[in-house]
């Protein structure tokens, strides 16, 4: 049966929970279009995520990659569609530290698309009455590095690999001590989940509707 690797990432900022892994745990052992799905937790530690990240890939070989995170101030689930090869910490990272201006990964190409059909996804969470959007930015920060660091496996690993980032808004239990912030209920998001795994796993081509940015 096929693999999908769901990861999620702790909470860091001063949060004792995070939506990316309190909705990845969720779906840990769901059978989805036919695959299984297997989550996995990963640091906010710069210096350590992608040690975390490779190795949840070699253990679980999967055959589609989904990494969520978290994005305070979004209101929807962003799909995003441009890792760059760039970390500049706004805040530091659960380790103390804050890189700047410092490269994912030393050498690496400026920056990678998702291969996931993020257009296709953002469509099929709509029309399921999930709010979504494709998104152009994944930051500067750990999720980036994710993204990023996963990407570079896919193109110097395993090419015939399909993956890419999702961040995700805060709970609503989240957003009650930060006011006027954004927020999704865990049902909601969970099921928004679901189905961008479903959609990406039957989708293979990207469907070319309008999804860019003025500015």
């Amino acid at each position: 049966m096929p693999t999908v690797l769901l990861t999620g990432i702790e909470p860091f900022d001063g949060e004792t929970i995070n939506p990316s892994w309190e909705a990845a745990r969720r779906l840990d052992g769901a059978v989805i279009g036919g695959a299984t799905v297997v989550a996995r937790q990963l640091p906010c530690v710069l210096s350590e995520v992608l040690d975390r990240l490779h190795g949840a890939l070699e253990e679980t070989r999967p055959d589609l990659v989904v990494c969520l995170g978290q994005a305070s101030g979004r209101s929807d689930v962003s799909v995003e569609r441009v890792a760059i090869n760039l970390v500049d910490a706004r805040i530091p990272d659960n380790a103390g530290r804050q890189p700047i201006d410092e490269p994912v990964i030393a050498g690496g190409p400026g920056a990678y698309f998702s291969t996931l059909p993020v257009k296709a996804i953002v469509r099929a969470l709509r029309q399921a009455g999930v709010p979504a959007s494709a998104s152009l930015t994944a930051g500067t920060y750990n999720c980036n590095a994710i993204f990023y660091g996963l990407s570079h496996y896919i193109a110097t690993r395993r090419p015939e690999l399909r993956g890419g980032f999702v961040h995700v808004p805060y709970l609503p239990e989240m957003a009650a001590a930060h006011p006027g912030q954004p927020s999704m209920a865990l049902d909601t998001l969970v099921a928004g989940v679901r189905l961008l795994i479903a959609t990406a796993l039957e989708v293979r081509t990207d469907i070319r509707v309008v999804g860019g940015a003025v500015n």
